[in-house]
């Protein structure tokens, strides 16, 4: 590195070329800048000059914000802030073993094992599992998490494209056996449409072909299935799925990721796993608050019928004026399945940054908050509004918050 007079390093031409970097961001409309936001409930927050009605977060079940919940972490946190080690090491308790056996017990599976977050979760286990002799066959729309596990392993990295599943089925028919093992990876709920994955096609591919089906199941827990259990349950594959990956971040509202399955799995990833054993556990605080918002989730159904009414609604008033929504295209009985009414999620596709940009501005001008979704987070030419309803929503809000998404992409 060249000195500066003074004979210190001279950072120069190194912030030159950020600067760069960052104006090429902001020609193309996607430099990103930090906003402070204060929630102060589950579906509102304040920005630091008005108060907006927050179509922003993954708290699908309010549990974030949840009085049961919060006094559950405030219980344990009065006796420790951190958990001061790595699993591995020290900072394993007795809230984490309690977390893990409940989330067995909801997963329906042998083991857990915990991760500090969702992303830790899919990049430790994709890069523990899949070796230099495999392959993984990951859906162009998988959340980055999955994609970055993905190309971290050793394993041959193969994209595939879930609106056309014959070109997968071919795909596997001509390499499988150039393989030792192969992986099918995806999400079960998108997360920039709402839409699911077709897991039985993905599990009778699986069986066919000898693969491990790996399902992230972060958008779904809580809030599919008649037990709260995902996508897994509610399309009956459960049994199907070797490795679960799930999130206690969305609908659980706490923070924290796992990966679900067998003992030996388990076992595995326990002393494999990079994210995991190279990271400080959980705070058990945070620990203690999933378990109480997992009891919540198992018994309080209600908030996940009400979830599911107050996302059909709102799917309802901007297809009724005259919106395009995100989601699967295929055969109409296809789209029909794959996306369904109650997706929290709720993508408005308007195609350019600048209009998603204006019309995320113009809601916020009114008093909602709902973000703009822009490549590179989505493909070029299909920048979006992205709704995330929330159970905790009146039927006032839906139908206000409609009106104005309506009004802000000039319906």
């Amino acid at each position: 590195m060249a000195q500066s007079e003074s004979g210190l390093p001279d950072f120069q031409p190194f912030s030159a070329r950020l600067q760069s970097r960052l104006e090429s961001l902001a020609n193309r409309q996607q430099l990103r800048t930090r906003a402070v936001l204060q929630r102060t409930s589950a579906v509102h927050c304040h920005d630091g000059r008005q108060s907006l009605i927050s179509f922003a977060t993954n708290d699908y079940l309010g549990l974030s914000c949840e009085p049961r919940v919060c006094q559950a972490f405030a219980e344990v946190a009065l006796q420790q802030a951190g958990s001061g080690a790595s699993p591995l090491v020290a900072g394993r308790s007795l809230w984490h073993e309690r977390l893990e056996t409940r989330l067995a017990e909801l997963e329906g599976c042998a083991a857990v094992v915990l991760f500090a977050s969702g992303y830790a979760a899919n990049l430790g286990t994709l890069m523990a599992l899949a070796g230099s002799h495999d392959a993984v066959f990951c859906d162009r729309e998988n959340h980055a998490s999955l994609v970055d596990g993905c190309r971290a392993a050793d394993a041959r990295f193969l994209v595939y494209d879930r609106q056309q599943p014959e070109r997968l089925q071919r795909s596997l028919a001509r390499r499988r056996r150039d393989f030792d093992q192969v992986f099918l990876v995806t999400d079960s709920v998108f997360s920039m449409d709402g839409s699911l994955a077709d897991l039985p096609l993905l599990a009778e591919l699986a069986r066919t072909w000898q693969a491990v089906l790996v399902v992230d199941e972060a958008h779904a827990t809580g809030v599919f299935g008649a037990q709260g259990h995902g996508v897994c349950e509610l399309q009956g594959v459960r049994q199907d799925v070797a490795v679960c990956l799930g999130t206690l971040s969305k609908a659980v509202g706490c923070l924290g990721g796992f990966a679900a399955g067998s003992q030996q799995l388990s076992d595995w990833l326990w002393n494999s796993a990079r994210s995991q054993f190279f990271s400080t556990a959980l705070p058990p605080a945070v620990c203690a608050a999933a378990l109480a918002a997992l009891e919540i989730l198992q018994s309080d159904t209600a908030r996940r019928q009400r979830l599911q009414q107050r996302a059909s609604q709102m799917r309802r008033l901007l297809q009724e004026g005259g919106l395009v929504l995100a989601g699967y295209r295929g055969t109409a009985a296809a789209e029909a399945r794959l996306n369904p009414a109650g997706s929290p999620i709720v993508g408005v596709l308007l195609g350019d940054e600048q209009s998603a940009i204006e019309a995320a501005a113009r809601l916020r001008d009114a008093g909602f908050l709902i973000p703009a979704i822009r490549p590179p987070t989505v493909a070029d030419g299909t920048s979006r509004l992205r709704l995330s309803v929330c159970s905790e929503h009146t039927e006032q809000q839906i139908a206000d918050a409609a009106a104005a998404v309506l009004k802000a992409c000039g319906r």
